[in-house]
């Protein structure tokens, strides 16, 4: 049973939001219309996205679809942010799904995470999440490193290199720094932070141990994901960044 009393907590996030706003007004800080904007986008898609997960709780069947939409808005997000256009926007979703599964499947099936849609949805959505934000910073910093190496990469193919082997270098280094949030995360985790989905479960009445638990199921998870996601990301758009100069995105 919920103990949040939601004339309470919108109060809360009101206080949080005047505050906001109060802080980049008096600094001059020109952000507050979209602070606002923020907020209320915020609670309009996190209201939504309850109605849908409790109608999908109830209908186990939906499962599938419900990640199915997650994976497209996925991979359209990705795509927009590498800027490689709608032809491409498929390979990047693959890097996405791949990655994901990689990391889903090894969990349901060790039984660490029951087979029910109030589990599987949760976890894989978190998941998906973790692989898009690596695909999404390993395309765009492989595409401007391949913009601003250019010469470099003309040079590899000059000699007979192929468009993937012209870019291999810069692929390997887009990957590592696109994993260094992930990897950050992990490392300092009940250190630094206290991740969300402790902090979720604690709030739920979760012991600590059981939070903990699931914790590191999740931050396993992501590393594992976004790590293939970043590394399938760099080698399935190789062939494209290797072959046309992109356009440096400032």
């Amino acid at each position: 049973m919920s103990t949040i009393d939601p004339a309470q907590s919108t109060l809360a996030v009101v206080v949080l939001l005047a505050i906001t706003v109060m802080t980049v007004t008096l600094a001059g800080v020109h952000v507050r219309l979209d602070a606002v904007a923020a907020v209320a986008r915020a609670a309009v898609q996190l209201l939504v996205v309850a109605v849908v997960i409790a109608w999908v709780f109830n209908h186990p069947e939906g499962v599938a679809l419900y990640l199915g939409v997650m994976v497209v808005a996925a991979t359209a997000t990705s795509a927009r942010r590498i800027r490689c256009g709608v032809g491409l926007a498929p390979l990047v979703g693959l890097a996405i799904v791949v990655g994901a599964t990689c990391a889903v499947v090894p969990v349901l099936a060790s039984g660490a995470l029951e087979w029910r849609s109030e589990t599987i949805v949760p976890f894989a959505a978190q998941i998906i999440g973790g692989s898009m934000t690596a695909a999404s910073l390993t395309g765009s910093r492989l595409r401007d490193d391949v913009a601003r190496d250019w010469g470099r990469v003309e040079a590899w193919l000059s000699i007979g290199a192929t468009p993937r082997q012209a870019v291999a270098e810069q692929g390997r280094l887009a990957a590592g720094r696109a994993l260094i949030p992930a990897i950050d995360q992990t490392r300092s985790a009940g250190l630094v932070t206290l991740p969300g989905a402790f902090v979720g479960l604690l709030l739920g009445g979760a012991s600590p141990a059981e939070a903990a638990e699931v914790q590191l199921l999740v931050l396993a998870g992501l590393l594992a994901a976004e790590t293939i996601a970043a590394v399938l990301t760099a080698r399935l758009l190789s062939d494209w960044l290797g072959t046309t100069r992109p356009e440096l995105v400032e």
